[in-house]
């Protein structure tokens, strides 16, 4: 993510991000991806509002503008380990702004990733090993109710545990009575939108109970 930062620009399209990010990870040793085969998920523009499987995706030519917006979503494997991490750059001048910037900033686009990290800081403060993952789920999109915003994710759910095979995750939804003590590892992935709006914002961690205390890996 740090190398994208540099890399994003005016001009760049989802299928140079996706082919950077791919052969980033690439030559540091990833030699398999968990997701499909899809090691960077990306959208560019009012493409960020698409929520899709990995089954169907393909990276587009669709440029970054000189003011825009760039979801990426990304599934290395180690050694069976999984990594799942997202984050949304938000372009301003042609460039990508820092995340501290945009913490200041009084864009539309700034006040979409302000929503994901508190969402995310809201969540740490939320869960508790006895919590089940439909609590979580229901705490959340209540949150976005409140401040106007909606769940874009196509399943409906806002994160999923880390499994050894990608059919056996449970997820962050409606009816799911799993207590989150009992997983391992889970993600935090909420896709999100301003009502009715034109882009979508994603920021994702992994986390775990350290000592139960909720702890970002």
């Amino acid at each position: 993510m740090n190398d994208l930062q540099t890399f994003i620009r005016e001009g760049i399209t989802e299928r140079d991000i996706a082919g950077r990010a791919e052969d980033f990870m690439r030559n540091r040793g990833i030699e398999t991806i968990w997701y499909y085969g899809i090691g960077a998920f990306v959208h560019v523009g009012k493409r960020t509002l698409i929520s899709e499987s990995g089954r169907s995706y393909e990276p587009s030519d669709s440029a970054v503008g000189r003011d825009d917006i760039v979801t990426v979503d990304l599934s290395p494997e180690y050694r069976t380990y999984w990594g799942d991490h997202a984050r949304t750059f938000v372009v301003r001048d042609g460039r990508v702004m820092e995340e501290r910037e945009l913490r200041v900033c009084d864009s539309d686009f700034a006040g979409g990733v302000r929503m994901g990290i508190a969402l995310h800081e809201a969540f740490i403060d939320y869960a508790k090993p006895d919590k089940t993952f439909e609590q979580a789920y229901q705490y959340s999109n209540e949150m976005l109710r409140r401040h106007g915003y909606e769940n874009l994710d196509f399943a409906g759910n806002v994160g999923h545990t880390i499994a050894f095979h990608r059919d056996d995750r449970k997820y962050f939804e409606q009816g799911n009575t799993m207590k989150l003590g009992e997983a391992r590892l889970f993600t935090f992935e909420p896709h999100i939108s301003r009502k009715h709006g034109e882009y979508g914002f994603k920021r994702e961690d992994i986390y775990y109970f350290d000592n139960g205390k909720l702890a970002c890996l």
